[in-house]
Protein backbone atom coordinates (compact mmCIF):
# COMPACT_ATOMS: atom_id res chain seq x y z
CA UNK A 1 0.00 0.00 0.00
CA UNK A 2 1.54 3.62 -0.76
CA UNK A 3 1.26 6.64 1.06
CA UNK A 4 1.12 9.45 -1.64
CA UNK A 5 1.95 12.20 1.22
CA UNK A 6 4.72 10.88 2.54
CA UNK A 7 6.01 9.19 -0.69
CA UNK A 8 6.11 12.79 -1.94
CA UNK A 9 7.63 13.97 1.09
CA UNK A 10 10.58 11.62 0.62
CA UNK A 11 10.89 12.43 -3.06
CA UNK A 12 10.95 16.01 -2.56
CA UNK A 13 13.72 15.64 -0.17
CA UNK A 14 15.38 13.30 -2.34
CA UNK A 15 15.33 15.79 -5.18
CA UNK A 16 16.06 18.51 -3.56
CA UNK A 17 19.33 16.98 -1.73
CA UNK A 18 20.13 15.91 -5.32
CA UNK A 19 19.36 19.56 -7.28
CA UNK A 20 21.82 21.18 -4.71
CA UNK A 21 24.40 18.19 -4.83
CA UNK A 22 24.32 19.41 -8.51
CA UNK A 23 24.42 22.85 -8.08
CA UNK A 24 21.52 24.14 -9.56
CA UNK A 25 19.00 26.68 -8.33
CA UNK A 26 16.59 26.62 -5.34
CA UNK A 27 13.93 28.02 -7.86
CA UNK A 28 11.64 25.01 -7.69
CA UNK A 29 7.61 24.56 -8.16
CA UNK A 30 5.42 21.31 -7.62
CA UNK A 31 2.79 20.40 -9.92
CA UNK A 32 0.07 18.10 -9.37
CA UNK A 33 -2.40 16.85 -12.27
CA UNK A 34 -5.63 14.77 -11.02
CA UNK A 35 -4.85 12.29 -8.37
CA UNK A 36 -1.08 14.14 -8.22
CA UNK A 37 -2.88 17.08 -6.98
CA UNK A 38 -2.89 15.30 -3.48
CA UNK A 39 0.86 15.18 -3.55
CA UNK A 40 1.13 18.66 -4.59
CA UNK A 41 -0.89 20.49 -2.17
CA UNK A 42 0.96 18.33 0.75
CA UNK A 43 4.51 19.85 -0.69
CA UNK A 44 3.19 23.45 -1.41
CA UNK A 45 2.20 22.35 2.66
CA UNK A 46 4.47 21.09 3.96
CA UNK A 47 7.52 22.84 2.16
CA UNK A 48 6.44 26.75 1.72
CA UNK A 49 9.97 28.42 2.42
CA UNK A 50 11.29 25.34 -0.15
CA UNK A 51 8.57 26.07 -3.07
CA UNK A 52 7.96 29.45 -5.53
CA UNK A 53 5.09 28.24 -6.14
CA UNK A 54 2.39 25.76 -6.38
CA UNK A 55 0.37 24.05 -10.21
CA UNK A 56 -2.35 22.22 -10.25
CA UNK A 57 -4.01 20.55 -13.10
CA UNK A 58 -7.22 19.11 -13.17
CA UNK A 59 -7.33 18.50 -9.52
CA UNK A 60 -9.29 18.81 -6.57
CA UNK A 61 -9.75 20.20 -2.72
CA UNK A 62 -10.60 16.92 -1.17
CA UNK A 63 -10.86 13.71 -2.07
CA UNK A 64 -13.82 12.98 -0.35
CA UNK A 65 -15.52 15.33 -3.28
CA UNK A 66 -14.23 12.83 -5.91
CA UNK A 67 -15.07 9.81 -3.52
CA UNK A 68 -18.82 11.41 -3.37
CA UNK A 69 -18.45 12.14 -7.20
CA UNK A 70 -17.63 8.89 -8.27
CA UNK A 71 -20.13 6.95 -5.70
CA UNK A 72 -17.24 5.31 -4.60
CA UNK A 73 -18.64 3.64 -1.51
CA UNK A 74 -16.17 4.55 1.49
CA UNK A 75 -18.15 2.55 4.91
CA UNK A 76 -17.00 3.21 8.08
CA UNK A 77 -14.91 6.21 7.11
CA UNK A 78 -15.19 9.93 8.51
CA UNK A 79 -15.69 11.28 5.31
CA UNK A 80 -16.56 14.82 6.83
CA UNK A 81 -13.75 15.01 8.93
CA UNK A 82 -11.00 14.31 6.28
CA UNK A 83 -13.04 16.50 4.23
CA UNK A 84 -12.70 19.40 6.73
CA UNK A 85 -8.80 18.22 7.30
CA UNK A 86 -8.02 18.99 3.79
CA UNK A 87 -9.62 22.18 3.62
CA UNK A 88 -7.91 23.38 6.65
CA UNK A 89 -4.42 22.32 5.16
CA UNK A 90 -5.65 23.90 2.13
CA UNK A 91 -6.36 27.19 3.57
CA UNK A 92 -3.07 27.24 4.94
CA UNK A 93 -0.98 27.29 1.90
CA UNK A 94 0.15 30.46 0.63
CA UNK A 95 2.89 30.06 -2.13
CA UNK A 96 1.82 31.74 -5.70
CA UNK A 97 -0.62 29.06 -6.90
CA UNK A 98 -1.77 28.55 -10.74
CA UNK A 99 -5.09 26.45 -11.07
CA UNK A 100 -5.91 24.98 -14.21
CA UNK A 101 -8.80 22.57 -15.15
CA UNK A 102 -11.06 21.90 -18.04
CA UNK A 103 -14.53 23.00 -18.10
CA UNK A 104 -16.07 19.69 -19.19
CA UNK A 105 -14.13 17.70 -17.10
CA UNK A 106 -16.57 15.07 -15.84
CA UNK A 107 -14.07 13.24 -13.88
CA UNK A 108 -13.28 16.11 -12.18
CA UNK A 109 -16.18 18.63 -12.23
CA UNK A 110 -14.43 22.08 -12.87
CA UNK A 111 -16.37 23.11 -9.67
CA UNK A 112 -13.60 21.09 -7.68
CA UNK A 113 -11.00 23.48 -9.74
CA UNK A 114 -13.09 26.69 -8.32
CA UNK A 115 -13.25 25.41 -5.10
CA UNK A 116 -9.69 24.79 -4.60
CA UNK A 117 -8.64 28.22 -5.91
CA UNK A 118 -11.39 29.95 -3.11
CA UNK A 119 -9.92 27.49 -0.35
CA UNK A 120 -5.93 28.79 -0.88
CA UNK A 121 -4.96 30.94 1.30
CA UNK A 122 -2.50 32.42 -1.05
CA UNK A 123 -3.38 36.26 -2.46
CA UNK A 124 -1.32 34.80 -5.53
CA UNK A 125 -3.26 32.81 -7.06
CA UNK A 126 -4.97 32.41 -10.35
CA UNK A 127 -7.33 30.22 -12.17
CA UNK A 128 -7.43 29.20 -15.56
CA UNK A 129 -10.46 27.36 -16.84
CA UNK A 130 -10.00 26.00 -20.47
CA UNK A 131 -13.12 26.24 -22.44
CA UNK A 132 -14.32 22.96 -23.85
CA UNK A 133 -11.34 20.61 -22.65
CA UNK A 134 -11.91 17.57 -20.27
CA UNK A 135 -9.86 16.07 -17.72
CA UNK A 136 -7.42 14.26 -20.13
CA UNK A 137 -7.15 16.94 -23.32
CA UNK A 138 -6.67 20.05 -21.63
CA UNK A 139 -3.26 20.97 -22.70
CA UNK A 140 -4.15 19.80 -26.41
CA UNK A 141 -7.58 21.94 -26.26
CA UNK A 142 -5.94 25.09 -24.78
CA UNK A 143 -2.83 24.72 -26.19
CA UNK A 144 -1.93 28.46 -26.66
CA UNK A 145 -3.54 29.80 -23.24
CA UNK A 146 -2.05 26.80 -21.23
CA UNK A 147 1.55 26.81 -22.09
CA UNK A 148 1.07 31.28 -22.54
CA UNK A 149 -0.21 31.06 -18.52
CA UNK A 150 2.86 28.41 -17.33
CA UNK A 151 5.10 30.14 -18.88
CA UNK A 152 4.27 33.90 -17.30
CA UNK A 153 3.55 31.58 -14.19
CA UNK A 154 7.31 29.96 -13.82
CA UNK A 155 8.47 33.10 -15.18
CA UNK A 156 6.76 35.81 -12.62
CA UNK A 157 9.20 34.73 -9.41
CA UNK A 158 5.96 34.97 -6.86
CA UNK A 159 4.86 38.38 -8.18
CA UNK A 160 1.88 36.35 -10.71
CA UNK A 161 -1.64 38.09 -10.16
CA UNK A 162 -0.22 39.31 -6.48
CA UNK A 163 -2.11 42.11 -5.33
CA UNK A 164 -1.45 45.35 -5.23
Amino acid sequence: MTDLPRDAQALFERTRSELSRRGFSNSLRVMGRSLGSISALELAYRYPDSLQGLIIESGFCSVVRIITHLGIPAPGIDLKKIDQECVEMIRKISIPALIMHGERDALVPVEEAKDLHQELGSDRKELLIIPAATHNDIMIVGFKEYFDTLQHFVGSDGRFNQKS
